[in-house]
Parts: C-alpha cells; sequence; structure tokens
C-alpha cells in the first residue's frame, strides 16, 4: 500500500507545484507596479546593510552607533539615485540638441564610403529620415515616452521609501519571528534568512563594488577619446553589467554606436570598442571571479533560464534582479527536505547544497 501512496503522493505534489508557480507568475505580472518596489527596496537593503556592516570595520567609521551607519549609507544611496536621474534628464536634453550633427556625420560617413566603391546614385539619408519621419506619431510617441519616464519615476520613489522603513524595522525582525512561529520554526526562518543575509547581500555589495571599478574604467576611456555623455555611458555600464551574461554586450554597444555618429570614423569606434571590451573582459574574466567566487551557487544553464524568464516579466528590471531572486527561491528550497531536489537542480555545486541539508538535519 505504501508503493501505491507514495508516487500518488509525489504525483500530486508536483501538480500542486506546478498550480502554484503559474499563479505566483500570474501575481508577478499583474501587480508589477506593486510588487518591482518592493523587490528593489529589499534586494538595496542588501546592499545598504552589507555596506553599513563595512563601515563598521573602519577605524573612524566604526565608532559611529549602528543606527547612524546606516543613515549614513541611506542617504548616499538616495543623494545617487538623484544624481543618476539628474544625469539622465540632462543627457536626454543634450542628445536632443545634438542629433542633427549625429545625422550629418553619418550622411558622411555613408557618402564617404559609397564613394570608395564608385556608386553613383548615393542614397540621401536625410530624404530618407524625412520621409520616415513623417510616418511618425510624435504625440503618442511622446506620451508613451513621459509615461515610461513618470513610471520608472514613480517606481524609484516607491523602493527608496521602502528601503527607508525597511532599514529602520530591521532591528525588530528576529523579536517578529520568534514571537510568531513556533521555536522549531522560527529557528529554522531565522537560518533561511541567515543564509539568504550572508549570500546575497555579499553577491550584491562585491557585485556593487565591481561595476563601479568598470564604471570607472569605462569613463576614462569615453573620455579620453572625448565621447558625447561620457558619464551617462559609464554609469549605465555599470547598471548593465548587473545583467550576466548579456548586460556587458549591451553595456559596450551604445556607447559604440554613439562614437560612430558623433566621429563618423570606423577607426575611432573600432578602437573605444576594443579598449571597452578589453575593460569588460578583464572585469568579468579576472576581477569578478576572484572577488566574487562562488557566492551564488546556481548553474550557468539556470542563470539564462532566470534571466530570460524575469526580464519577460518585468523587462530590464526584471534582468537585473534574475541572480539575486532566483537564489533567494534556491535557497528557501534547499532548507526544506521536499523541495531540496530543486534546489539540487538549480545548484552549481551540489555537494554544498547536501552539507547544509545534513547540518539543518542536525
Amino acid at each position: 500500500m505504501l508503493e501505491k501512496t507514495d508516487p500518488l503522493r509525489a504525483f500530486i505534489t508536483l501538480v500542486l507545484a506546478v498550480i502554484l508557480a503559474v499563479l505566483v507568475g500570474w501575481i508577478l505580472v499583474v501587480g508589477r507596479s506593486v510588487l518591482m518596489p518592493i523587490f528593489i527596496a529589499v534586494i538595496s537593503v542588501y546592499v545598504l546593510l552589507t555596506a553599513s556592516e563595512a563601515l563598521g570595520r573602519l577605524p573612524v567609521l566604526g565608532r559611529l552607533p549602528e543606527w547612524m551607519r546606516r543613515g549614513l549609507v541611506l542617504a548616499i544611496f538616495v543623494l545617487a539615485l538623484v544624481m543618476l536621474a539628474s544625469v539622465m534628464v540632462g543627457t536626454a536634453e543634450q542628445v536632443i540638441a545634438r542629433l542633427p550633427v549625429y545625422q550629418k556625420n553619418l550622411t558622411d560617413m555613408l557618402t564617404g564610403i559609397l564613394s570608395r566603391f564608385d556608386i553613383e546614385e548615393i542614397p540621401n539619408l536625410s530624404t530618407l529620415v524625412e520621409t520616415l519621419w513623417g510616418r511618425i506619431n510624435l504625440q503618442r510617441l511622446a506620451a508613451v515616452s513621459l509615461g515610461s519616464v513618470g513610471s520608472l519615476a514613480g517606481i524609484i520613489v516607491m523602493a527608496v521609501v521602502y528601503s527607508t522603513f525597511l532599514m529602520a524595522e530591521r532591528g525588530g525582525f528576529a523579536r517578529k519571528i520568534a514571537a510568531a512561529l513556533p521555536r522549531d520554526r522560527a529557528s529554522q526562518t531565522h537560518t533561511i534568512v541567515r543564509d539568504i543575509n550572508r549570500s546575497i547581500g555579499e553577491y550584491l555589495a562585491v557585485k556593487t563594488f565591481v561595476n563601479v571599478i568598470l564604471g570607472a574604467l569605462s569613463f576614462v576611456v569615453l573620455k579620453l577619446f572625448g565621447v558625447d555623455f561620457a558619464l551617462f555611458w559609464a554609469v549605465l555600464i555599470g547598471l548593465l553589467n548587473y545583467i550576466p551574461y548579456v548586460g556587458s554586450l549591451m553595456g559596450v554597444m551604445f556607447p559604440v554606436l554613439l562614437t560612430l555618429a558623433q566621429y563618423g570614423s570606423l577607426q575611432t569606434t573600432l578602437l573605444v570598442a576594443v579598449l571597452l571590451t578589453s575593460a569588460q573582459m578583464w572585469v568579468g574574466n579576472a576581477l569578478e571571479p576572484r572577488m566574487i567566487g562562488r557566492r551564488i551557487n546556481m548553474s550557468p544553464f539556470v542563470v539564462l533560464v532566470s534571466l530570460a524568464l524575469w526580464s519577460s516579466l518585468w523587462g530590464i528590471p526584471g534582468a537585473i534582479l534574475a541572480i539575486p531572486l532566483t537564489s533567494i527561491i534556491a535557497i528557501i528550497m534547499a532548507n526544506f527536505e521536499s523541495t531540496r531536489p530543486i534546489a539540487l537542480l538549480l545548484a552549481d555545486d551540489v555537494q554544498a547544497v547536501l552539507h547544509n541539508g545534513e547540518e539543518e538535519e542536525r
């Protein structure tokens, strides 16, 4: 009788898990505007708390009270977001002003390339742009653009508000768990939260530091060649580097295309592309593996699948949050015997998951 009930129980568990996954996916899509700022705030708090702990290890700042260190880190975080928003707005205005110059440079470059092949009838890029321009619904395009900017601003504001309250209430979280759950459940929940804090906090803090280094190197390269809006592109490269595999390619592509439009020179564009790619390769292949190591225990295939899944749900913000969110799910699954096989399938180092499971059983 036992042999028949076990497969049936496993099948029922599988069906319920599939239904739960579909329901969660539907909630994530429908509640995107509400859930995204919360998730961004939670991920931001991990970085802020890790930075606060790092300040506590410094000679002078370590003497400050914990609440003061957290307030200092939070103030720096808010200031960085304000500066980022100002850079984005200022850059958008300057790009619009320089569009005619970029158009002329591209036209001259196209003319020079076609003339080398003795093509007499050279297409007029200006005529082509004017023809296409008349077919564009400017009112609709402006409405969509303003709506996207307004939505992004709202998400950032709500994420800052949530982060502030989460930082303030973090101290009483452990007491709430102890009061709300039985002793064994409270201990298990503490273990899960501890593992998530250690894994995600360290990963995000080190990843942020690595991205700052990459952004600084990219800024030096772009500034050296006089590329327009070097600060904006350096910030964008650092942000997109949170996205595994494809983020670095996207980060290099945009400033390289601008360099082509600015100078109309293939030689200069190729040189900028080589230097930016070299910085990306050094950070991705040498610096980042040495500093991050295996703080996130996920196989490369799972990373790609999670990237595709979260980006399809939430776009670029989902792609940036894909690794931390999937890692949180894997850590939670690894702490329960019924879902541990799924965590083993997600992991890159299976022995680490088994070792943690044995410690939990003890």
